[in-house]
C-alpha cells in the first residue's frame, strides 16, 4: 500500500504567490524523484476552534492562511529514498529567512494509509 506525507503550514497572503512557486517548483522535484502525486491546498472553510484547529496548531495571524499539502508515494521506503534525492537536489536549496512562510510553525509527518476507497 502506499504511503503519505503530510505537511501544514501558515503563509502570509501577501507571500502567497511567491508560495505558489515554490511549491510548482517542489512538486516538480518531488514527482521527478519518484513521488507519484504531489497536492497543495490553501484553507477555504477553516476556522478556529475552542480546543484544537488547523489554525491554532500553526498560530495563525490574521494576515495569514493556512497551507495542508500531501504527497503520496508508493511505499514507505520509496518515500524515504525520494526523499533522500529530494533533500539533496540544488533546485531547491532554500535559506529558512528567503522562504515564503515560518517554517518554525509548520508541521508534517508520515503516515500509513489506513483505507483508500
Amino acid at each position: 500500500m502506499s504511503y503519505v506525507d503530510g505537511f501544514v503550514v501558515p503563509v502570509p497572503k501577501n507571500k502567497l504567490t511567491a508560495y505558489r512557486r515554490l511549491a510548482r517548483k517542489a512538486g516538480k522535484v518531488w514527482r521527478e524523484h519518484g513521488a507519484l502525486h504531489y497536492v497543495e491546498c490553501v484553507a477555504d472553510d477553516v476556522k478556529a476552534g475552542k480546543v484544537t484547529s488547523f489554525p491554532q496548531a500553526v498560530k495563525l495571524k490574521p494576515d495569514e492562511v493556512v497551507v495542508f499539502s500531501w504527497i503520496v508515494y508508493a511505499s514507505r521506503r520509496e518515500r524515504d529514498r525520494v526523499n533522500k534525492k529530494v533533500m539533496s537536489d540544488p533546485r531547491l536549496k532554500m535559506d529558512p529567512k528567503d522562504m515564503p512562510f515560518d517554517g518554525m510553525r509548520m508541521f508534517w509527518g508520515g503516515f500509513k494509509p489506513m483505507l483508500d476507497l
